[in-house]
């Protein structure tokens, strides 16, 4: 074993092994992830219960139906004028019988996230999701990362936090990262390669994007997933963020991470080792596999998931990236190695422009035109290896602000 501190993420420790049934805390629960976590517990009684739930506050009526089914204790929104609609809805299920504590406000999530659980499952989209994320370390929770963001924005914080093991990574790629690294040591690692559906545009040129609308962009192949994410894949933001992600889980360089174009969606990623072998972790697109893992391990739980059908003929492609095309993937790369406050600007400028084309006010290729343009001029990054949560806001806010004001002159130029 290599002698540098553990990866977060290491197959080869259970950070917490706890027999019996795992009490779960469900953030973003009324999201694709959530749901689907929900779905596999419902599915599994013997071996989870889920103690609480955190959501936005935009889908009251799912909150309160998974809620009642679920039993929880408390349940947390984001959005406090919600609470009275989530109160009325939580009301007429539960009838005479007493209603779960709520919780609401921008800190609800944060507060659940340290509440007594084994697990917590952190669902939450977008870089909201740091501050739960280090109070469910800080608490010393097992945390199942969905939330990718809040790695990449708040990678030295995270990393002063976490135990070696205390993060199961939840997407699928990293999932699958976690499962094929388990069959040798770091030290036998020669590459991370990283699997990519190439998303709706795959064999598109530049020129070709320039005129794709917002029901392109969301037409996934292989996926189910909420706009801002399936926007991420069509630009391969997404591949992106999830090359950070790798190095900071796995303590691997930059340069012996690698996408390749996947389309059947079905290899979920790979790991080459120094002998010359490669292992690859497939299964059918379904995300449930993933969240199994992450609530569960070092346990599997049993059909979380479908399997192949092996009778059936199949044919798996790989293909190179287009960088050209696509150059979100080698800008990621860039701002991973800049390190400190460097992601935080691309996330959160990235963030700002997929709002502006799901409205309407730039074109795809705007996309990644201008969160270039701001990571370029945010140039030298503050932080590094001592970076702070209030260095992250401050980048988030300075790239927020600026991205809006580059979209907006890029519409008035295009109108003019």
């Amino acid at each position: 074993m290599s002698d540098r501190p553990s990866p977060l993420a290491d197959p080869h420790i259970a950070f917490d092994t706890s027999e019996g049934r795992r009490d779960v805390v469900v953030l973003g629960s009324t999201g694709s992830i959530g749901t689907q976590a929900i779905d596999l517990v419902l599915r599994n009684p013997d071996r989870f219960r889920v103690t609480a739930l955190a959501a936005s506050g935009g889908r009251v009526g799912l909150l309160a139906e998974q809620a009642h089914r679920l039993r929880v204790a408390r349940v947390a929104v984001a959005r406090e004028e919600t609470v009275e609609e989530l109160r009325t809805a939580l009301k007429a299920l539960y009838g005479s019988e007493p209603l779960p504590e709520i919780l609401a406000g921008p800190d609800a999530a944060t507060e659940l996230a340290a509440s007594p659980c084994h697990t917590v499952l952190n669902g939450i989209t977008g870089s909201i999701g740091l501050a739960p994320t280090l109070a469910a370390l800080e608490a010393g929770r097992t945390l199942a990362l969905a939330n990718k963001e809040s790695l990449i924005v708040g990678g030295p914080l995270v990393k002063a936090l976490a135990k070696p093991g205390q993060i199961i990574p939840v997407d699928s790629e990293h999932a699958a990262l976690f499962q094929a690294l388990a069959a040798g040591t770091r030290a036998d690692v020669r590459k991370l390669v990283v699997t990519a559906s190439g998303g709706p545009f795959r064999g598109r040129t530049r020129a070709e994007l320039e005129d794709v609308t917002r029901e392109d962009a969301l037409a996934h192949p292989t996926w189910a997933m909420g706009p801002v994410i399936t926007v991420n894949s069509a630009t391969l933001v997404n591949k992106g963020l999830e090359v950070i992600e790798a190095h900071l889980l796995y303590d691997i360089p930059f340069d012996r991470i690698e996408v390749v174009v996947h389309p059947q969606s079905y290899v979920h990623s790979m790991v080459e080792f120094t002998d010359g072998s490669t292992l690859a972790q497939a299964t059918p697109p379904d995300m449930r596999g993933p969240i199994a893992i992450g609530i569960g391990w070092p346990e599997r739980v049993p059909d979380a998931a479908p399997a192949f059908d092996w009778s059936t003929a199949s044919t798996w492609e790989f293909f190179p990236l287009d960088d050209e095309a696509f150059p979100s993937v080698n800008l990621a790369r860039h701002v991973g190695e800049l390190g400190g406050t460097a992601p935080a600007v691309f996330n959160a400028a990235n963030e700002e422009c997929v709002a502006a084309f799901l409205d309407g006010r730039l074109p795809f290729n705007g996309i990644m035109d201008t969160v270039t343009a701001v990571v370029t001029e945010h140039g030298r990054p503050t932080g590094g290896t001592s970076l702070t949560v209030p260095d992250v806001l401050e980048a988030e806010t300075w790239a927020r602000a600026r991205a809006r004001e580059l979209a907006a002159k890029a519409t008035a130029e295009a109108r003019a």
